[in-house]
């Protein structure tokens, strides 16, 4: 009994740190909005380095563009992961899966988001230089715009974003068929994982350059996208129709840009 006890305040714990995290990722996000008017003295407390990283792209240091995008990706693709991390859980009872095992999972799917980071701060530094995007990381281009929004609808019908797509939607199989013991085996895990969540969700990550990448609603609306395309019971309803959706917003914008020029 008290072994199952301790067992259940471990996992209560693990929980309670990842939650904390992706909570303090979206709190950073939240004090790093170039609009927002925080009290007098609020720099003593160290976040005036979170402010600088918001700054426009011209001015921001790709380093603090790679440190943005880190805190998007932990902010809105950790939640995508919840289902993995709780079907890794109800595994502990195995001799392979353990607590730490739980954070090893998950550092190895959040370094392949953070990997991501590196060409998307790179992606947005070179878009920039073009003047192609406004000072809130947003696309000022209408063919940009509908490029990136095309690039995202058709990718919803590819082979690659339906097979990745069907790993995320079934955890319990991933982890029968890729099953790896110990720490080290936890974290090749979350490698995988992280990939395969690449797989499916790079596409929808680059639609920060249409809404901004500094868009909070934004980021809260793919999320929640995100999490609910893992989801079987849901997933299947939303992949054709984001993309139907995404298409139609590329081929509206374009059709008004063609308008405007008769």
């Amino acid at each position: 009994m008290q072994i199952a006890l301790h067992l259940v305040d471990r996992r209560q714990a693990a929980w309670i740190a990842f939650f904390a995290a992706v909570l303090g990722a979206w709190t950073a996000l939240f004090l790093m909005q170039p609009d927002l008017d925080l009290p007098a003295g609020w720099q003593a407390l160290g976040l005036d380095y979170l402010a600088s990283l918001c700054r426009p792209a011209a001015d921001a240091s790709l380093a603090g563009l790679i440190a943005m995008w880190g805190l998007m990706s932990l902010a809105m693709m950790a939640p995508t992961i919840a289902p993995a991390l709780k079907t890794y859980l109800d595994l502990t009872h195995t001799q392979g899966a353990t607590i730490a095992g739980f954070s090893a999972l998950l550092a190895g799917y959040l370094l392949v988001w953070i990997g991501f980071s590196v060409p998307a701060a790179v992606l947005q530094a070179a878009l920039d230089t073009q003047g192609w995007l406004d000072p809130f990381g947003r696309s000022s281009e209408v063919y940009l715009t509908a490029g990136i929004l095309a690039l995202a609808g058709a990718y919803q019908f590819s082979k690659l974003k339906e097979a990745c797509l069907n790993q995320c939607q079934s955890p319990l199989i991933f982890f029968m068929g890729q099953w790896q013991d110990g720490l080290s085996g936890s974290f090749r895990m979350g490698l995988h994982l992280g990939a395969i969540c690449l797989g499916c969700c790079w596409a929808l990550m680059l639609l920060a350059f249409v809404a901004g990448t500094m868009n909070l609603a934004f980021m809260g609306l793919a999320m929640v996208l995100m999490t609910f395309e893992k989801l079987p019971q849901l997933g299947r309803y939303l992949t054709v129709p984001v993309g139907f959706a995404l298409l139609g917003s590329a081929a509206a914008i374009l059709i008004i840009e063609l308008i405007k020029h008769l």
